[in-house]
């Protein structure tokens, strides 16, 4: 009769820790989760966009390489894509400004990914400031007008940005859908990282040196979008057409 009462206390005790593990462990991926949610507003001012309502926008940074950029350009005209926005940082632009011509003559957006590739949220607000304000000589020189959008270079970004980003009247974007290519997982892999895209969603692509898979999955994932009978849409097009969707910072 003891012996058995033993065992059933001995039994609960571990059933008790099993369930007390699972349950931090549980907290401790939402947790995770949550800081690797990096799509921020402040209490009552600037917000970061990171999703819209309807229609899907294809988002491409190019902060370095010569060689990437040409490919997917060319693949996004072959496959008949009239909308795309592209993250320019003002360094490589400097160094290639037939490109970012081919960029606007196709009709695609330019939005600034700062000048050099720095992380805003180690900066002061006025660091911030002079990184993107040389960004701006750089686009004026090559005439590019009316750049409504900047995303930060390494995709971190906190209330300082955003506050220097209103300051300039830019809007911060994020992304809703990263495609990883930057990590040259496999052709395959990238189309499988976006295969649950849906309205409003805006998909982090890269066209820098870094990413060499990403024009060879451009047109499977193209036509993913397109079997789902999705828009294709600038950024801007998408944030004036709908209701965008921001987390506050605490």
């Amino acid at each position: 009769m003891y012996y058995f009462q033993a065992a059933n206390v001995k039994k609960i005790k571990q059933y008790t820790f099993i369930i007390v593990i699972a349950f931090f462990t549980a907290v401790f991926l939402y947790v995770e989760s949550l800081n690797n949610f990096s799509v921020f507003s402040t209490m009552t001012g600037p917000k970061a966009v990171y999703k819209g309502e309807r229609d899907l926008a294809l988002t491409f940074n190019i902060g370095w390489g010569d060689v990437r950029a040409k490919p997917i350009l060319e693949t996004l005209k072959k496959e008949k894509v009239r909308a795309a926005t592209f993250f320019v940082s003002g360094s490589w632009a400097e160094r290639h400004p037939e490109l970012v011509a081919q960029i606007v003559k196709q009709g695609y957006e330019i939005g600034i990914l700062g000048y050099g590739y720095k992380d805003y949220t180690s900066m002061e607000e006025q660091e911030i400031a002079r990184d993107i304000s040389k960004a701006q000589d750089v686009f004026r020189k090559l005439n590019v007008k009316n750049i409504e959008l900047l995303r930060s270079p390494t995709g971190h970004f906190d209330k300082n940005l955003l506050k220097v980003a209103d300051r300039y009247g830019y809007s911060v974007v994020h992304w809703s859908l990263d495609s990883k290519d930057w990590t040259n997982p496999g052709v395959q892999e990238i189309v499988t990282n976006i295969e649950d895209v849906e309205d409003g969603d805006i998909i982090l692509l890269h066209a820098s040196d870094s990413a060499k898979q990403t024009a060879r999955a451009l047109p499977q994932i193209i036509d993913s979008v397109q079997s789902k009978n999705l828009k294709f849409v600038s950024v801007s097009e998408m944030i004036a057409n709908s209701s965008t969707k921001t987390e506050e910072i605490k």
